[in-house]
């Protein structure tokens, strides 16, 4: 089971938010067969394999073990993550893109930004993944509380200071093997509850 997996297709994203099927999902952190499941969440085992089976089709559970009991045999499956996030690719053309928000001061492009970041990202990782190989990333989170908005307009310009000296220092479009990376910085006010 991994951590985290982007939903890339509309369909995909519809099987995962149907409630019994995310209410499936949520209580396949471990194996369970859907006699399990059915006691768990209230339904009928029928019902419970019929859902299984949509999960299982479109990649969201696997099968882990298969138990004989008399004439029966009993499947346990896994859900393929412990979360999932729904990529803007899913919504096709309507998908969150920052080509279409020139305010790079608003909440809509930096909304647009994380949704691309989440689209690149879950792209390379899934394609990391199916060679072995691990994702190279650099995440760095943190809550600055700022004293006054003046304060918050100098971090804010000596950040792209410090940015943009960084970024020419090591930027080089020359460099045989290099290989670009994106930068994304952002600021937005922390929730009450962080």
């Amino acid at each position: 089971m991994i951590e985290v997996e982007v939903i890339e297709t509309a369909v995909v994203a519809t099987t995962a938010l149907d409630p019994i099927r995310s209410r499936l999902l949520a209580e396949l952190t471990q194996p369970a067969s859907a006699a399990t499941l059915a006691v768990r969440v209230g339904l009928t085992r029928q019902k419970v394999n019929y859902h299984l089976r949509a999960l299982e089709e479109h990649k969201l559970v696997v099968p882990v073990e298969e138990r004989q009991w008399g004439g029966l045999t009993e499947r346990l499956v896994i859900a393929t993550a412990s979360s999932y996030l729904i990529s803007p690719a899913a919504l096709g053309s309507i998908g969150a893109d920052p080509s279409r928000n020139q305010d790079r001061l608003s909440a809509g492009y930096l909304i647009a930004l994380a949704g691309r970041a989440i689209r690149e990202v879950g792209d390379l990782w899934r394609r990391a993944q199916g060679k072995g190989k691990r994702l190279a990333t650099l995440s760095i989170d943190t809550t600055i509380h700022f004293r006054s908005p003046a304060d918050r307009a100098a971090f804010a310009a000596d950040l792209t200071n410090t940015v943009a000296a960084l970024a020419a220092r090591y930027h080089d479009d020359t460099a045989p093997g290099g290989r670009p990376h994106r930068l994304v910085v952002a600021a937005y006010p922390a929730p009450s509850d962080a």
